[in-house]
């Protein structure tokens, strides 16, 4: 389970509000990338009851997101969410696009965090002292508060979408490379929301029935 020992580190060094920085979307076929940073208050002891409701998104049911979700919006000092659309993402790229709305979502905090844990990226620019962790959303609780938010700030995107693109399936896989989405795709077309630049839009084939059994 995540604690605030990252945190406390950081605090040691003299550094009072961290940000923990998370992105979800990176790997679908269709809707935006999605990256959140949480600033939880510093004078947390760890053994705050609401503490509980947060793991690394990956480990928790829909409704345990959402119900940790508007508690972490209750209850941090701060939190931001920031998404790159899916235009954007075929012009930069899937990596640049993360590391955009990474930055992005730190940039809009207020107060303005003094540090920073994020989940691991390879980042080279960065305007504060950071942190990446390896599979940090299971070790730090601001990291896992960043990708609650960011998992369920995208899925409720992607839910509406549904209503918009009708066809596609996109409230049930949320964009993912499902067999259902693409069988959609190879009936359908990509729709307005598809990332052009990921496989296999890609190559300019969508896959048949029989590859996606």
């Amino acid at each position: 389970m995540p604690d605030l020992s990252l945190e406390a580190d950081f605090r040691a060094q003299g550094h009072r509000l961290i940000a923990g920085v998370d992105e979800a979307g990176r790997g679908p076929l269709a809707g935006p990338v999605a990256a959140a940073a949480v600033i939880l208050p510093p004078d947390l002891t760890g053994d705050e009851p609401w503490l509980a409701a947060i793991d690394d998104s990956k480990r928790l049911s829909e409704r345990r997101r959402e119900e940790a979700a508007a508690l972490i919006r209750e209850n941090s000092l701060a939190c931001v969410v920031e998404l790159i659309s899916p235009e954007i993402i075929d012009h930069i790229g899937i990596g640049h696009a993360v590391i955009r709305a990474m930055l992005a979502a730190v940039d809009r905090l207020r107060p303005a965090p003094h540090a920073l844990l994020m989940d691991w990226v390879p980042i080279k620019e960065c305007p504060l002292p950071h942190r990446t962790v390896v599979k940090g959303d299971g070790k730090s609780l601001s990291i896992a508060a960043a990708s609650i938010l960011a998992k369920v700030a995208r899925d409720e995107l992607m839910v509406r979408a549904e209503g918009c693109y009708p066809g596609y399936g996109f409230a049930g896989h949320k964009g993912y490379a499902t067999a259902k989405h693409l069988r959609c795709l190879a009936e359908l077309g990509p729709s307005p929301i598809h990332r052009r630049s990921f496989s296999p839009l890609r190559q300019g084939r969508l896959l048949s029935d029989a590859d996606t059994r």
